[in-house]
């Protein structure tokens, strides 16, 4: 090693002067003293020269340090050795189960038998719509407007059926109940030549009766609508009321009754209302005007019940054939 052209320059005295500044000496006892480099005299490690003992403590906790850092290193290296060796593992396993997966997957495949009797147009047909529009459902009023038509059973049980009648919270019992094909017949004044003047073909009567109060219902049938409309128009006189089956005979004899007539389709019909007892109907007896109109209205509903009960059923006929 080289510290300068021409060596070092020990000091004054010249090459041979001792470059330590000292006598040589054996540091062990056992001679001359070899030059202390360090300048730390005979007392060896830690001395002043001065031929105190060394600092052993000190000694001591330098050499663990050093032994502490180096187990760290060789943790800390140990330990990125092993998830080093950890992480090329797990690669390996999975690389291994994904090939595994692909070849038991190609293998699968290749044992599945090859489809058969597939169809070869899976296209859908599109739906198909009628051109020919559906034909409107029946008017029940045309199936009671003409007897051609209005073909079902006809008779005071269907016009009037049970044995009471309930209109709301009102209750009226049904007494005599009567047909007849001599219109005439069932008529007062001048109503029955008007009857039979548009073609009436029978008349069917009811009378019920609540809290003294009697009304007879009567039912003129006709075999168009033109023809009940017109002798509605018409009418003169009274249907006449019918007694019997408990009821005593009203409306004759001087007491006044009260008459109102109506059609709907080719039927008219007409009532008489009054008192069981010598009592006359006054415009202001809300009572037997109401008696007489609650007739009157079921007479109404139930011919229109008529009319959708036949167009229903032609409805749901099949067709001819």
């Amino acid at each position: 090693m080289s510290f300068g052209q021409g060596g070092p320059q020990w000091g004054p005295g010249g090459q041979n002067q001792d470059p330590y500044r000292g006598q040589s000496q054996d540091p062990y006892g056992s001679g001359p003293a070899a030059p202390d480099p360090y300048g730390l005299g005979s007392g060896g490690y830690g001395s002043s020269g001065s031929g105190a003992a060394p600092d052993w403590a000190a000694l001591a906790d330098a050499s663990a340090a050093r032994a502490r850092r180096r187990r760290w290193l060789l943790v800390g290296g140990g330990a990125l050795a092993t998830a080093a060796i950890a992480g090329i593992v797990a690669t390996a396993i999975v690389s291994s189960n994904s090939d595994d997966s692909n070849r038991a997957s190609d293998k699968n495949a290749s044992e599945l038998p090859a489809p058969t009797d597939l169809p070869k147009d899976t296209t859908q047909p599109d739906p198909s719509f009628s051109s020919v529009a559906p034909l409107p459902p029946p008017n029940p009023k045309d199936f009671i407007s003409n007897e051609k038509k209005d073909t079902a059973p006809l008779s005071a049980d269907t016009l009037f059926p049970g044995k009471k009648l309930t209109m709301g919270d009102r209750v009226y019992a049904k007494h005599a109940t009567a047909r007849t094909g001599n219109c005439a017949a069932a008529t007062q004044g001048a109503l029955g030549s008007v009857l039979d003047a548009n073609g009436c073909d029978q008349v069917f009567r009811a009378t019920y009766s609540k809290d003294g109060i009697a009304v007879t219902i009567g039912v003129a049938v006709f075999g168009t609508e033109a023809e009940a409309k017109k002798a509605q128009q018409q009418a003169d006189g009274n249907i006449t009321p019918l007694a019997g089956s408990g009821v005593p005979a009203f409306c004759k004899g001087g007491p006044v009754c009260r008459f109102v007539s109506n059609s709907y389709g080719r039927y008219a019909y007409f009532t008489a209302t009054g008192y069981t007892k010598a009592k006359s109907v006054t415009k202001s007896d809300a009572k037997a005007f109401q008696t007489g109109d609650d007739l009157a209205e079921f007479t109404f509903r139930q011919i229109v019940r008529r009319g959708e009960a036949q167009a229903s059923a032609a409805a749901t006929a099949p067709a001819a054939g």
